[in-house]
């Protein structure tokens, strides 16, 4: 009988893990830790600090397990140290409305492959990798972590995630700036339809708790070209009204706006020192990565 492929897994792009699975996605700065591997640590000497406890997942070393905390709670944990992870990655997924926009493959989907392709690459490599999907609620969360059950963690979560209400996105990464207690690369997946000055807040207070930012800015090829050429409708995706219009009248005062917009979040980047990664969903994920992995490699 054959074997069931988990539909999840082709979040993965296939291409992109040809390409890139030789090639260490290295961090710019010093992450927590001092054990050897692809990352730099900022820690010296051979001494090492607790950091948290994590369930055990069959097929780990038992022998890292906490025997008095199994005793008070009567489930297994293992204790989990700073020198243990060379880099920790936390991937912030924008599901508003708008990332719904695009065809074939809308901003979300393409997205969710970003991130899926990165978490495979990056556990890979032995670097923990968490998932957060801000919205208007408590969105889903997975705290960064190495052990191989993480890659199903994050797939099932990306499986789950629909692109649906107002752009909250700036606002909750001050939250996410908060609860990410160690020093981390932090990836910002996002169409960034908000006012720069907001996100250039939110990145600064990221850069203030030490952690590392990169944005990968992702565009539909529809709003990069406008290539409307009748009286067209236009929906907000976010609640707004509709809006009939003839293309032809707006289109130059559009395209103006829209790299001004861009040219604002690479100034907010530069200002921040954070990276920034324009992204065009029919380019593929290859493309993506591989302009990711040569900056890393470059510092």
């Amino acid at each position: 009988m054959p074997r069931k492929v988990n539909k999840l897994y082709e979040y993965i792009d296939r291409a992109a893990i040809s390409r890139l699975a030789g090639e260490p996605l290295l961090s710019s700065n010093p992450m927590e830790g001092s054990v050897s591997g692809h990352h730099r640590s900022n820690h010296k000497g051979s001494s090492v600090e607790f950091a948290e406890y994590r369930e055990y997942t069959p097929g780990e070393d038992p022998r890292r397990m906490d025997w008095r905390v199994l005793g008070r709670t009567d489930r297994y944990f293992l204790k989990e140290f700073e020198a243990e992870t060379n880099l920790r990655c936390h991937c912030i997924l924008d599901a508003s409305g708008s990332m719904g926009f695009g065809e074939p493959e809308n901003k979300l989907e393409f997205g969710k492959r970003l991130i899926a392709t990165l978490t495979y690459l990056y556990l890979r490599q032995g670097d923990a990798v968490g998932l957060e999907v801000p919205t208007s609620k408590s969105g889903p969360a997975l705290p960064a972590r190495r052990n191989p059950a993480q890659l199903q963690a994050v797939l099932e979560t990306l499986g789950k995630t629909k692109a649906k209400g107002a752009d909250l996105f700036a606002e909750k990464l001050h939250l996410l700036a908060e609860g990410i207690r160690m020093r981390a690369l932090v990836l910002l997946i996002s169409d960034f339809l908000e006012e720069p000055h907001e996100l250039a807040n939110a990145i600064h207070h990221l850069r203030n708790r030490k952690h590392e930012v990169a944005l990968f800015h992702i565009m539909d090829r529809q709003e990069i070209d406008f290539p409307f050429d009748r009286p067209t409708r236009f929906l907000d995706l976010e609640g707004g009204s509709p809006t009939l219009t003839e293309p032809s009248v707006i289109r130059r005062q559009y395209l103006e706006q829209l790299e001004a917009h861009s040219s604002s979040l690479r100034k907010v980047c530069a200002e921040t020192q954070s990276s920034y990664h324009q992204v065009i969903t029919d380019q593929g994920v290859e493309r993506a990565l591989s302009g990711f992995s040569m900056e890393r490699t470059r510092t």
